[in-house]
């Protein structure tokens, strides 16, 4: 991971019920699978953030499901149809998951990478002025 596990992320991971930190977790793995150099960051207070040459996504946990929000300014292919909200959002698309919802992994990591080389290639910002 990055250069280590940030213990504030571990800190939000084990506030939570279980089964929310069973997909937190699994999606911190994912995150650093798609990219060891992804470091794990706190912002807006308390909020875990990956982050690799810009954003690369973030947890949220509500009351009933578990928020990711992919930072791909909505250009990143989705042939999986994984993305729950924000589909016409600028910045964030959203993916949640429910209590016994299993996580598409090869989607996610798919997602994770594009994001991260898009990231590398400038930000989905420029990719999207100089398309």
């Amino acid at each position: 991971m990055g250069d280590e596990a940030d213990p504030r992320v571990d800190e939000y991971i084990d506030a939570l019920p279980e089964w929310q930190q069973v997909i937190c977790q699994r999606v911190r793995d994912l995150v650093h699978e798609a990219d060891p150099d992804v470091v794990e960051t706190i912002k807006r207070t308390r909020q875990p953030y990956f982050v690799l040459d810009g954003n690369v996504c973030a947890l949220l946990a509500a009351r009933d499901h578990v928020n990711v929000f992919l930072y791909d300014g909505a250009i990143v292919p989705d042939p999986e149809g994984i993305i729950t909200a924000g589909h016409d959002n600028a910045t964030a698309r959203t993916v949640s998951f429910r209590e016994g919802e299993a996580i598409n992994e090869p989607a996610l990591v798919a997602m994770f990478r594009q994001i991260i080389a898009n990231n590398r290639a400038g930000g989905w910002r420029k990719i999207k002025r100089d398309g």
